[in-house]
């Protein structure tokens, strides 16, 4: 943890899909950091009798290596359909990280209450399973991972959380609904960490991690005489139930911190909202927000899991309209600042963002995004246009959060 590249790694991968009127789309890249640790599961229609209208999303967010991230977007969704069903429910092709499932024999879906507790009971039988590797019994690999999921039935929502990867829900044009970041210094996280003989310092646990709950990161999990959930660090999801409401859903964001370090719940919703309106490309929309994210400051891994329902915004002819409008503004402004003759030196990329930054007369940038997700347009311009172009085309030098 802690270390980076030179220059950040800008490829993404991307899926998408589409079933049980909804659609989803993702983006992952590794950016700054020397390993990509993040890891993701989405399943349109569970393979469990009587639950091909249920569908899974998670994101991972790995730490002191991918081991436990990967295991899980692999394995989670299996050990949460057991604990819920029972083996004998559970076969069929393995669960893997992008999977559509058919439809299954007839069944009857299992209770609210049963869902919830299965959830738990899921995630603490990985956590128990994973610590027979060898590697992570023995301090080979240190790993963890946080999980942030959501299960959708016909009626309800399943949040998941365990760690401090958010889900967010948007709702009749508003942020309806946020998970809860499990983070050290939050009273109730503190307290179990103190009654386990450990410390809060520097906002980490024993002053080293940063997350109050995860998978894997066994070397917080050997209090003698302390049960799973009450170890330094728990595996112990919080899971949120709520009734769906057709009419007023729009979508659901999962997301690592690598993507809530730089963008609030609402700034990044007000964001992706603005995208749905000019782009029904929901690969296309996550990774700029991705992108958005590494202009504005973002240091870590970043993966994100965009989940629209029916009601989610469409495109619309005047957003796309004035979307273009700002892009040829932007393109003429920076024509403008490359072409000034006299003696003043070229300007670089980060003077032309300044200046595009102070300028009072340009028209509404995307709500949320600001002018570092207008980057790319300017870049194009700039490189078209410069004698010095740019090495990265991500900027790899500009630190600055437009």
């Amino acid at each position: 943890m802690g270390a980076f590249l030179d220059k950040p790694k800008t490829e993404k991968h991307n899926s998408h899909g589409e079933g049980n009127g909804l659609r989803y789309g993702l983006s992952s890249m590794q950016g700054w950091r020397v390993e990509m640790e993040d890891a993701h599961t989405a399943v349109l229609g569970l393979q469990t009798p009587g639950m091909s209208s249920w569908s899974f999303f998670a994101v991972y967010d790995g730490h002191a290596g991918s081991r436990v991230a990967n295991y899980c977007s692999k394995h989670l969704l299996e050990h949460i359909i057991t604990a819920s069903f029972g083996a004998e429910d559970t076969q069929g092709p393995q669960v893997g990280p992008d999977s559509s499932i058919g439809d299954s024999q007839a069944s009857v879906p299992p209770a609210v209450e049963a869902v919830k507790t299965g959830i738990r009971t899921g995630f603490l039988k990985i956590d128990e399973h994973m610590r027979s590797f060898s590697d992570l019994r023995n301090g080979l690999d240190r790993s963890g991972s946080t999980a942030v999921g959501i299960l959708l039935s016909p009626d309800h929502f399943f949040f998941i959380n365990c760690g401090d990867s958010r889900a967010v829900l948007y709702r009749n044009s508003q942020v309806c609904y946020s998970t809860l970041d499990h983070k050290p210094c939050n009273p109730r996280e503190r307290e179990r960490i103190q009654n386990a003989g450990g410390s809060v310092m520097i906002q980490r646990v024993n002053g080293s991690l940063a997350v109050s709950r995860a998978l894997g990161d066994y070397d917080y999990k050997c209090v003698d005489g302390k049960g799973p959930t009450e170890q330094l660090v728990s595996p112990e999801p919080e899971v949120v139930v709520m009734v769906r409401a057709p009419e007023l859903d729009q979508f659901i964001i999962l997301a690592c911190d690598g993507i809530w370090d730089v963008m609030s719940n609402e700034e990044l919703c007000e964001f992706v909202k603005s995208r749905l309106e000019v782009c029904d490309d929901l690969e296309k929309v996550c990774n700029e927000v991705v992108d958005t994210c590494l202009h504005k400051g973002s240091r870590d891994n970043m993966s994100m899991v965009l989940v629209c329902l029916p009601n989610a915004p469409k495109v619309s002819e005047e957003a796309v309209m004035k979307e273009a409008e700002l892009n040829k503004y932007l393109e003429a402004r920076v024509e403008e600042m490359l072409s000034r003759p006299g003696d003043e030196a070229f300007p670089d990329l980060v003077t032309v963002m300044r200046n595009l930054s102070t300028d009072s007369g340009m028209p509404p940038l995307p709500p949320g995004g600001g002018l570092a997700s207008k980057r790319s347009v300017i870049e194009a311009v700039y490189n078209r246009l410069s004698p010095y172009k740019e090495e990265d085309g991500n900027g790899a030098d500009l630190e600055c959060h437009w």
